[in-house]
C-alpha cells in the first residue's frame, strides 16, 4: 500500500503575530538572503497576497517577482511589504545579553 501525503505549506501555520515574528526573525538570521525573502513570501501568502500587494503599494505580479527565490528586491520594497504585514525590522547588538 502506497502512502501519500499532502504537500507541506508553511503558510498554513503562520496564523498569529507571534509565530510570524519568530518565523521572520529566524529566517533573517540565516546567512542566505533568499531564506528571508522566501519567509516574507510565506507570510504574505498566509495573510493574502492581494491584500499585502494593495497595502504595500505594489502590484500582485510585482510582489510575486520581488519575493521569489533569487530576486534582489530593493530595501524600500522589503520595508513596504513588512509594513503591510504588520511587522518591523529591529537591529540588536550581537554582543548584548
Amino acid at each position: 500500500m502506497k502512502t501519500t501525503y499532502a504537500p507541506f505549506d508553511v503558510a498554513d501555520y503562520l496564523n498569529n503575530d507571534q509565530v510570524i515574528a519568530e518565523y521572520l526573525t529566524v529566517a533573517a538570521e540565516d546567512p542566505n538572503p533568499d531564506v528571508f525573502i522566501a519567509a516574507i513570501g510565506d507570510v504574505a501568502k498566509a495573510r493574502g497576497i492581494s491584500q499585502i500587494a494593495k497595502e504595500s503599494g505594489l502590484g500582485r505580479e510585482s510582489l510575486y517577482k520581488a519575493l521569489r527565490i533569487g530576486a534582489h528586491p530593493r530595501f524600500e520594497t522589503i520595508k513596504a511589504v513588512l509594513h503591510a504585514l504588520g511587522v518591523k525590522l529591529t537591529v540588536v547588538s550581537e554582543h548584548s545579553v
